[in-house]
């Protein structure tokens, strides 16, 4: 039987906390909830999913780093507020040929300003933003496609 193509889902700093943090913002949706309909999707798409979540940056490089060594066909990255703060995230992703989705809950262009620079779009395949959960799904979706 041959092996599924993988896609990594990888989450950044306090998106542990996703259900009781900051609701109006990000949603009452919990990582779990949010893993357990991709789950659902991937079945659907005929990939699988490796979801993890991080609150060290290091992690999310070693992370970006091992897609590519384990032949992943996409990343999706939420990488919370190293978005706009870790060019050691964005070289990484420059240092990978694995495509790699951005992906927010929320729009960051419709909050603070400081939100509105993002290291990781600058060098990611696209960005999903704004839609809550389902970003995630519509990034799953761009993924399997690529």
């Amino acid at each position: 039987m041959a092996t599924l193509p993988t896609i990594y889902v990888l989450n950044g700093p306090n998106l542990n906390l996703l259900g009781t943090r900051e609701p109006e913002i990000y949603g009452s949706d919990t990582l779990d909830d949010i893993a357990d309909r991709l789950e659902d999707r991937a079945r659907q798409l005929g990939v699988r999913i490796d979801m993890r979540q991080s609150n060290h940056e290091g992690h999310l490089v070693d992370w970006l780093h091992e897609a590519q060594a384990e032949g992943a066909k996409a990343v999706i990255l939420n990488a919370g507020a190293f978005t706009h703060t870790s060019i050691a995230i964005h070289d990484a992703m420059k240092s990978i040929v694995t495509p790699v989705i951005e992906v927010h809950l929320s729009n960051p262009h419709a909050r603070e300003s400081f939100r509105h620079r993002s290291y990781v779009a600058k060098a990611a395949r696209g960005t999903i933003a704004g839609f809550g959960a389902l970003s995630y799904q519509l990034a799953l979706d761009a993924a399997a496609g690529l």
